[in-house]
């Protein structure tokens, strides 16, 4: 028996299938998010995962975006018999306690993130996800989400510059040795991969100070492999941290999903 699990988010989505009893990763597809609006898109997709596999009835997943994660819904349970069940349906204070103001503010991904890092490390954490956003999410040992910083993603940011500007050409990011740009590209891809670099590194460095604690420092995200050598402290790359968290919500959870 196997579980669809996934995560969608604005700008990539990914979906897992899962085998229940060792619940181990058996499949993962990486797609845009946008393409969930197709129909035609998702049934290959499904039909492509499945495979006349025996899934379970029901998925769950992570989302920061509704009007996806109901397009999938209804295809889930029209074409598939599935009920897709959304990570904030359930109350998740037995693996972490969420300790900010508002707690419906946080996005599930975050959540699933902070899951991931306190079960999986057990030990302070700052996760660093490379989504349409830069979030920086503080967990502590013993199984606290305290809080984050939403910084603009990269990509985002990139993308924004290019089309704000008249005189600023498309361009790809990349590891930038030298500071100074002796041309427009050199000086943009300085800006960029320095300015993240200072960015990262000084808002790692503010949240220890201000907590007094040490944290491992968990990177996942699209650009998570770009800062190797910029960063002043040591980190780790787990690009299905999400996954993980996701996977043990739902061993928490089985009861509820029956």
């Amino acid at each position: 028996m196997n579980i669809l699990i996934g995560d969608i988010g604005n700008t990539t989505s990914k979906i897992c299938l899962i085998e229940i009893k060792t619940l181990k990763v058996k499949k993962i597809n990486y797609f845009n998010s946008n393409r969930i609006i197709s129909k035609n898109f998702i049934n290959k997709m499904m039909n492509k995962v499945f495979k006349k596999k025996n899934i379970y009835k029901y998925a769950l997943f992570s989302s920061v975006v509704p009007q996806y994660t109901s397009l999938l819904k209804k295809n889930l349970k029209k074409n598939h018999k599935i009920i897709l069940k959304e990570i904030k349906e359930k109350s998740i204070n037995k693996i972490v306690k969420i300790n900010i103001k508002n707690k419906k503010q946080v996005g599930s991904d975050r959540i699933a993130n902070a899951v991931g890092v306190y079960k999986k490390y057990k030990t302070n954490c700052i996760v660093l996800d490379f989504g349409t956003a830069t979030t920086f999410d503080v967990v502590t040992k013993n199984g606290v989400y305290n809080g984050g910083i939403i910084a603009p993603g990269v990509s985002l940011s990139l993308r924004s510059l290019v089309n704000s500007a008249d005189q600023i050409p498309i361009f790809s990011l990349k590891k930038q040795k030298k500071i100074i740009g002796k041309n427009t590209l050199e000086a943009l891809r300085s800006g960029f991969y320095w300015g993240y670099s200072g960015l990262i590194n000084n808002i790692i460095l503010k949240i220890e100070r201000e907590t007094g604690k040490k944290y491992k420092i968990i990177f996942t995200g699209g650009y998570s492999d770009l800062f190797k050598t910029s960063i002043l402290r040591k980190f780790t790359i787990d690009k299905n941290i999400t996954i993980v968290g996701i996977i043990e919500i739902f061993k928490k959870n089985r009861n509820y999903l029956s």
